[in-house]
């Protein structure tokens, strides 16, 4: 098993050779013994860490973000390189695994929007800057016979001063333990010879979406010999679909967060759409959150039954439902909420009793979510739906199983984590286990449509929470935010 060089190494200081500070972090050569560089050794001298600069925060620059041996907020390098020897001993022998950061997205012109890593990319480096790619090259059949690679930018002094600090490459391998870092100017270069020997080539990059690295690019427009290629995506899948304890921890603190703004909302009486949304990013931001996870729907009565309502730009009016889904995100981590209540604080009798139909299902749904209920979340959705029908035909509704659609558009659930809808491609139809993470989110659009009773008509509600499985019960981690009717109207 490695261990990461930042658990061995002297936490706080770095040595560096005594030339200028923007050299000696790209050069990958400036921390090599000189057997291996054909050339005598430099002199060293001791820099404190916390007099350089990072392109992202380290624990001797941001103690107040990050604890020691961590890379995010939350998790160790030991975790993240725990991780990569998981993935290398999913690989076949002599294969190696080919993962492209991000790029920087753009909203129009030279605005970009915040960037936001590669999800894979991130579980497993935890480096959050792009133009780099990581190779993961598989060498052996033990836990941790791998060399992984990573491909950054260098540090440069003037392009700095214009777009922000690097980590460089020198930080990629004393702070990321990298085993081979090098410029990215280097990959094409580099990339011919670790898939010398190579057999396969695991990756999402694939020939018909031109990569953004040129050297990727001529990899898969080659017509001579090369490695066969495989999907990354369904191997990377079942190792980050179980949640270890430090990401549980994350994603509950971002419910906790989350949770008690939804609620500190629910006190206040609000007429525009977009002062709650503007209040719920504030909330999780000032009490610790990065940000919201999503754009969130704030959506007034009949603008409920449209699911991904995101404008959030009309008013509420008295009598009406009030439907949030929104969360905040911690260390990279998310939660997922949806709560609906009154726009008065008082429920109508028609309002309680879509709610309590919807809340008697969603506690159902929530109760499943163990592992020793051996159950899927398709299990859960046929539950659901079947639940719903029970609930709403005693109310007036004319609705069965094969018409609950109607009602009752989307799934159940889905899986949560780095990102909203997390592991994509990993399938609803597999049993829950310890350390899945999931939502339970049953809901009731009613349309303004004379299939339906009258007094529900333009009434939408939907109850959300994040669930983590456990064997025997399972976590709510969004627990904060009531959703009890009683204490709704206790709030005001």
């Amino acid at each position: 098993m490695k261990i990461p060089r930042m658990l061995c190494r002297r936490a706080a200081r770095w040595q560096l050779p005594i030339k200028p500070l923007g050299d000696a972090l790209s050069s990958r050569s400036s921390h090599l013994p000189a057997s291996r560089l054909g050339q005598s050794r430099k002199c060293y001298s001791t820099v404190s860490a916390s007099a350089l600069t990072f392109g992202q925060p380290v624990h001797e620059t941001h103690p107040h973000v990050l604890k020691p041996g961590e890379l995010t907020p939350g998790i160790t390098a030991q975790e993240y390189a725990d991780r990569r020897a998981a993935l290398a001993k999913s690989m076949t022998d002599g294969s190696v695994a080919i993962i492209q950061a991000a790029d920087l997205q753009y909203k129009s012109g030279a605005v970009f929007h915040p960037y936001r890593q590669d999800s894979n990319f991130l579980w497993l480096t935890g480096w959050n800057e792009g133009d780099a790619v990581a190779v993961i090259q598989k060498t052996g059949s033990m836990l941790g016979d791998y060399i992984f690679h990573l491909f950054v930018k260098p540090k440069d002094a003037r392009e700095e001063q214009w777009s922000g600090y690097r980590n460089g490459v020198q930080a990629a391998e004393d702070v990321f333990n990298a085993d081979e870092a090098r410029s990215i100017d280097s990959f094409g270069a580099m990339l011919p010879q670790i898939l010398e020997s190579s057999r396969m080539v695991y990756t999402d990059i694939h020939p018909h979406k031109t990569p953004t690295n040129a050297a990727l690019a001529k990899l898969f427009s080659s017509q001579g010999p090369r490695p066969s290629t495989t999907a990354l995506q369904p191997v990377i899948n079942k190792l980050r679909v179980i949640k270890s304890p430090a990401e549980v921890a994350n994603m509950r603190r971002a419910g906790q967060i989350s949770g008690r703004a939804i609620t500190e909302a629910m006190k206040r009486v609000w007429t525009k759409e977009k002062d709650l949304h503007a209040f719920l990013d504030y909330e999780f931001t000032i009490n610790g959150c990065d940000g919201p996870a999503y754009i969130p729907v704030v959506a007034g009565g009949e603008r409920a039954n449209c699911i991904h309502y995101t404008v959030n730009n009309n008013t509420f009016k008295d009598g009406e439902f009030i439907l949030v889904d929104a969360g905040g995100e911690y260390g990279t981590y998310i939660t997922d909420i949806t709560r609906t209540w009154p726009v008065s604080g008082k429920f109508t009798p028609a309002q309680r009793d879509l709610y309590e139909a919807v809340l008697k299902v969603q506690r159902t749904g929530v109760a499943l979510c163990r592992q020793s209920a051996n159950v899927s979340l398709d299990d859960i959705h046929r539950i659901t739906a079947r639940g719903l029908v029970e609930q709403l035909k005693p109310l007036g509704f004319d609705v069965s199983l094969s018409t609950i659609d109607q009602l009752f558009p989307h799934h159940v659930g889905h899986y949560i984590g780095l990102d909203v809808h997390d592991c994509p491609g990993y399938g609803r139809r597999e049993a829950l286990k310890r350390g899945h993470c999931v939502t339970i989110e049953p809901g009731v659009y009613v349309p303004d449509d004379e299939r339906w009773p009258r007094h529900f008509r333009g009434m939408g509600v939907r109850i959300e929470d994040s669930i983590c499985v456990d064997d025997e019960s399972p976590l709510v981690l969004s627990t904060e935010a009531v959703k009890e009717i009683a204490d709704i109207e206790a709030l005001r």
